[in-house]
């Protein structure tokens, strides 16, 4: 018998009403699961900056949850983003997601800003002297592919667990081994916060399969293999995908997991099924 396990989500701000709206609706949906937190992310060169300011702020007013707001080094000045901090210090926002973030669009590989944090660990070394936040970092099983070497990855993952972070939540992945592995790899390292896997639920495999090109995340042969031809047929698609990631869920509550981010892609439905099977379940006066 297995704890019912904590769940946090994460949701991108849209890119217009009728995409706010449904993210709301989403909202809905999943807040009687009792999140630790909900992340909001942040594209690229601040691209999404003032959509994910205004869904954070709506997430503290008109929701139970608690936001937690990404932020990213990406071209910007440091008193820019102390700024950005500040602003969101005053609308009660004490959770943030502190990334080095993506090179912009057009640009071939990250340049740090000459008056801007250069990297995660020296955002969160900032904002460690701003205030009593509450700092997520990204982690990596299957290596940043901007890193020369799985050794430099978690020597970088170190620097900002050493700089104040207080967990660091994974890329998605899709073996529990690798999860595993990676968790070890770190305890070993002498890194004693929380490493908090990130759960992918596949919607559309297309989608997966682009997003992992980017990200250095592996697809192993047999899941191309279960969802193949797939995307055509989506109920039978989403069948699959609530029991592949179910699966590799039980399979890391096994091992003592007791955490879980699930990336949402602002859509509730595999979340929620997910949820309900690993036990937890929606608080009923939440959803009314």
């Amino acid at each position: 018998m297995f704890n019912t396990p904590n769940v946090s989500f994460e949701f991108f701000p849209p890119k217009d009403e009728e995409g706010e709206a449904n993210l709301l609706h989403t909202v809905s949906r999943l807040e009687p699961y009792r999140p630790s937190f909900a992340s909001v992310t942040y594209g690229a060169g601040g691209s999404t900056r003032e959509r994910t300011n205004r869904i954070v702020k709506r997430l503290v007013e008109e929701s139970t949850l608690t936001p937690a707001a990404h932020l990213t080094c990406v071209g910007a000045t440091r008193e820019e983003i102390n700024s950005i901090v500040r602003t969101w210090q005053a609308a009660g926002i004490k959770h943030i997601v502190a990334l080095r973030g993506d090179a912009p669009a057009g640009a071939e590989k990250y340049e740090p800003h000459p008056n801007g944090y250069a990297n995660a660990a020296e955002l969160t070394a900032g904002l460690r002297k701003m205030g009593d936040f509450e700092i997520s970092v990204g982690a990596y099983p299957d290596v940043h592919p901007d890193s020369p070497s799985a050794a430099a990855d978690l020597e970088n993952l170190k620097r900002k667990i050493d700089e104040g972070a207080n967990r660091a939540i994974t890329q998605y992945f899709f073996e529990a081994d690798t999860f595993l592995r990676f968790r070890d790899v770190c305890t070993k390292a002498g890194i004693k916060v929380p490493i908090v896997p990130g759960i992918l639920p596949v919607v559309k495999f297309k989608t997966v399969l682009h997003f992992s090109k980017s990200c250095g995340a592996v697809i192993p042969q047999w899941m191309a293999d279960l969802f193949d031809g797939l995307d055509e047929d989506p109920e039978i698609s989403q069948l699959v995908a609530a029991a592949t990631a179910t699966e590799l869920c039980m399979k890391l509550m096994t091992e003592g997991v007791e955490d879980f981010h699930f990336y949402t892609l602002n859509r509730s439905q595999l979340t929620s099924a997910i949820c309900r099977r690993l036990g937890r379940k929606p608080n009923m006066k939440d959803t009314t």
